[in-house]
């Protein structure tokens, strides 16, 4: 007759200690994982802020050599490929093939003349919402 409080010779965990573990687990993730996102989200507008300085650079190179910033139709495609306009142009002024996008997959905005500047560069942040406080940019 088998004995009732005599563990298995088989092995393997009981359900209590199972549901310890995961409680354990819960715990672990629900203090570490907010820290660990809003790290992830602190280095993606770190990026955004250096790459927008990177096109600041780049806009004053080719400010040098053209006399002008480009235009908000030619957009920061001009710093990696001559546009018609610019007879001065000794770019590319990236050292990319291409404009990169901002940290969330999307596109920098680009406008002459800026708010508080000859130029803008904006990057929407990650809602991708103009009317957030999230906009990442040099105005």
């Amino acid at each position: 007759m088998p004995r009732y409080g005599a563990r298995d010779v088989r092995g393997g965990f009981t359900l209590v200690e199972l549901l310890v573990v995961l409680v354990i687990l819960g715990l672990v993730m629900g203090l570490a994982g907010p820290r660990v996102l809003g790290y992830l989200s602190s280095s993606r507008e770190r990026t955004a802020k250096l790459q927008i300085e990177s096109f600041a650079s780049a806009l004053d190179l080719f400010y040098l050599d053209n006399g002008r910033y480009p235009t908000t139709s030619e957009g920061l495609q001009a710093l990696v490929q001559r546009p018609g306009s610019a007879a001065s142009w000794s770019g590319p002024y990236l050292k990319q093939n291409s404009v990169p996008t901002d940290p969330w997959g999307r596109p920098y905005e680009y406008r002459v003349p800026g708010k508080a500047g000859p130029y803008a560069i904006t990057s929407l942040g990650i809602d991708g919402q103009r009317t957030t406080a999230g906009v990442i940019g040099r105005e």
